[in-house]
């Protein structure tokens, strides 16, 4: 069953179609895929879907239900969370104050707090930075509180924008770790990424976002083995 399903999107920029009538859909236990090279509208496709952007025309249907007119805030308590690309964690805030911030909708205080002490064993750096100012961490941290935050409000669609962007190659395998203990646990996930090859290893199905189309869909493991996504995105 669908847990998110997108129809005949079309999202303009002024007079420009940026996202020019895209349809998928993302099942719930799935880590689904969108790639795409920078300027595709992997980022733009994410933003509509949490009502960030406007959308000229199509429908985005959550749990049966289409969440065109509603507002992001609203979604989070709905069941969706996103890690925003360039993570975008609080600068000014401790890192405690972060995870706190991420459940907002949460009303059990003693729950909030086993849900920080979950999140600091799961990124043991944030246990031992728990006090220290956001903006001081290093990009990694960053990505890790980010996705630690996202988690807080305990999603039932997790969806991640570029969570690897910057990141050194040891920290992108973590985060790629990360990623599948959460969607072990029960979390179906949406995931934007420049690192195909990644991605696609991860994901049950994907899909190849080129300049606001869809071209080409399939299984992860099929598109890691097509002629046409390893010439163009694999660097094969």
């Amino acid at each position: 069953m669908a847990l998110l399903e997108v129809k005949n999107l079309q999202v303009n920029y002024g007079v420009i179609r940026a996202i020019k009538g895209i349809s998928f859909e993302v099942n719930e236990g799935e880590i689904v895929s969108l790639i795409g090279a920078n300027g595709a509208g992997k980022t733009t496709t994410m933003q509509s879907i949490m009502g960030l952007i406007p959308i000229k025309d199509g429908t985005v249907t959550y749990d049966g239900k289409v969440i065109n007119k509603i507002p992001g805030h609203k979604l989070i308590s709905m069941g969706m969370s996103q890690v925003p690309e360039g993570r975008r964690v609080f600068q000014e805030l401790t890192v405690y104050e972060n995870l706190v911030m991420g459940a907002y909708t949460q009303k059990d205080k003693k729950k909030i707090k086993e849900d920080i002490e979950e999140i600091c064993t799961r990124f043991p750096r944030l246990g031992e930075r728990k006090n220290q100012i956001a903006g001081t961490l290093s990009g990694g941290e960053q990505q890790m509180l980010a996705m630690g935050r996202a988690m807080m409000s305990h999603p039932k669609l997790l969806m991640l924008d570029e969570p690897s962007m910057g990141l050194s190659p040891l920290l992108v395998d973590q985060v790629f770790d990360i990623i599948k203990d959460y969607h072990k646990m029960g979390t179906t996930v949406l995931l934007v990424e420049q690192n195909a090859k990644k991605a696609l290893s991860i994901s049950d199905r994907a899909y190849v976002l080129e300049t606001g189309d869809i071209t080409i869909s399939g299984k992860g493991e099929d598109l890691l083995n097509n002629e046409q996504v390893k010439k163009a995105y694999l660097g094969e």
